[in-house]
């Protein structure tokens, strides 16, 4: 009888053991080992994907990198513009893209909608969650026919890697991968051994194939994709599905791309029929109002080579309890704190007794110092009650000393503001050099400090 080996695995990082120890030596998290049964001596999962198959293995030897041949290869271009972008343009052959996102946010409703456009690929969508009436209920929802797209409900690899040979797919779409089981590793599904090996056995399938193959993962409660952290290193493109499940928008942002830039990020609104694509979010990040409140502006940013509109909600009020509250949604609350106290010390603002609440409208998380000026405006339009123009928008840095530093890209955030009808628009004084802002429309407030703007705000 063969013998059965065990290894010790962190459920945090993946890091493997060969004994029980209390604190994991690489993430230096706690109590995080469990015993897992890893193969058995008589197996060789190395080449798991090829079990069953006729493919021969081909020994790789070492190349010069100048007798190395390459050739531009076309991507594989959706209907869905937003995953494109996202991507950086389609979806690359041979590549292993991965999707985490919260239970019920839409992974299986976005992956099914994608695997259901592609009308010229032949497409498998393999399963081990839902069976197929579900997912054929899910289709009919979507109203989308694809005659080329063939479901599977499956979680054991070698006879997954079979109905591959068989079907011979152009796309490959997993849901999810922590339920899939590899027979050469004998743990459970969904823990650390398994998740690694059928990753690996995909991932081989994929490089020697050329087939591009889309993973849906889980997270945990703490928002990280589950399994271990060497998932995300071996797989070549990894996208978070964001968004709050009560409301509408959903947001497919890029956290690695070997393929194009992780700055990009896609809106969609969840609808009964599905998943849509949202060309034009900032319309729908900017509240429809006719008359104007304080603490309410309009800040310019960039996601990747986007331009978007955001709005600005603050309110300032005085504390009502001894220790001042500083709550944000959003944005960084230390950056919100460093805000506060420029305009104390260089503004003469007193800010210190009171309670500040900040909120990115649309349930974005924005990081661009783009947006510092907008929040200033906001802060100062609720603490002194004055409302700013709705028509009115901010695309500037500040500074620990009160000047308003300039951003890269005014130009676009500028066209975009004209574009949305908007009347004025509040930069850095430092954007002008090299930049013909004389074409546009919209009236251009210049200013070197925070003294400037305020003063051209509220007279």
């Amino acid at each position: 009888m063969a013998k059965i080996r065990t290894s010790y695995f962190c459920q945090s990082c993946g890091a493997q053991s060969a004994k029980w120890i209390g604190r994991c030596p690489a993430c230096n998290e706690w109590n995080t080992y469990v015993e897992e049964v890893v193969s058995r001596e008589d197996v060789t999962p190395t080449t798991a994907w090829k079990v069953g198959t006729s493919s021969q293995q081909v020994a790789s030897k070492p190349k010069a990198i100048n007798d190395i041949t390459y050739s531009e290869q076309a991507r594989i271009t959706t209907q869905d513009a937003e995953l494109n972008r996202v991507l950086g343009g389609g979806i690359v052959p041979g590549s292993m893209v991965l999707i985490g996102g919260e239970p019920g946010i839409g992974k299986s409703t976005l992956m099914l909608q994608i695997a259901l456009s592609l009308g010229n690929q032949r497409v498998l969508y393999i399963s081990g969650e839902e069976s197929e009436q579900q997912i054929k209920m899910r289709a009919e929802r979507l109203g989308t026919k694809h005659p080329n797209c063939f479901i599977l409900t499956e979680t054991g690899t070698q006879n997954i890697f079979k109905q591959i040979e068989q079907l011979q797919p152009d796309v490959l779409i997993i849901d999810s991968i922590q339920t899939l089981h590899s027979s050469f590793i004998e743990s459970g599904a969904g823990s650390v051994a398994q998740v690694r090996e059928c990753t690996a056995e995909l991932l081989k399938f994929a490089k020697e194939s050329g087939t591009p193959v889309f993973l849906i993962g889980h997270i945990t409660k703490e928002g990280n994709l589950a399994g271990p952290k060497i998932l995300e290193h071996m797989v070549d493109t990894v996208l978070q599905f964001e968004g709050d499940r009560h409301m509408t928008y959903r947001i497919l942002r890029t956290t690695k791309n070997r393929f194009g830039s992780t700055s990009e990020l896609g809106i969609y609104e969840m609808l009964g029929t599905g998943l849509r694509e949202v060309s034009n979010p900032s319309e729908i990040l900017i509240s429809q109002r006719e008359e104007s409140f304080s603490g309410i502006t309009i800040g310019g940013t960039m996601e990747g080579n986007r331009p978007l509109l955001i709005e600005v909600q603050s309110l300032v009020t005085p504390a009502t309890y001894g220790t001042p509250q500083r709550s944000t949604t959003g944005f960084d609350a230390k950056r919100l704190n460093m805000l506060l106290a420029v305009l104390e010390k260089r503004g003469g603002f007193k800010l210190g007794m009171q309670d500040v609440f900040l909120n990115i409208a649309g349930g974005l998380k924005v990081e661009d110092p783009a947006l510092d000026l907008a929040i200033c405006a906001a802060l100062l339009s609720s603490f002194e009650d004055v409302a700013i123009p709705h028509t009115t928008c901010f695309a500037a840095e500040v500074g620990l000393g009160g000047e308003v530093r300039a951003v890269h890209r005014i130009e676009q955030r500028i066209s975009e503001a004209e574009k949305l009808g908007f009347q004025d628009i509040f930069i850095s004084k430092y954007n002008k050099k090299g930049v013909d802002l004389s074409r546009f429309n919209i009236r251009i407030h210049a200013a070197s400090r925070l003294e400037e703007v305020f003063s051209g705000l509220f007279g």
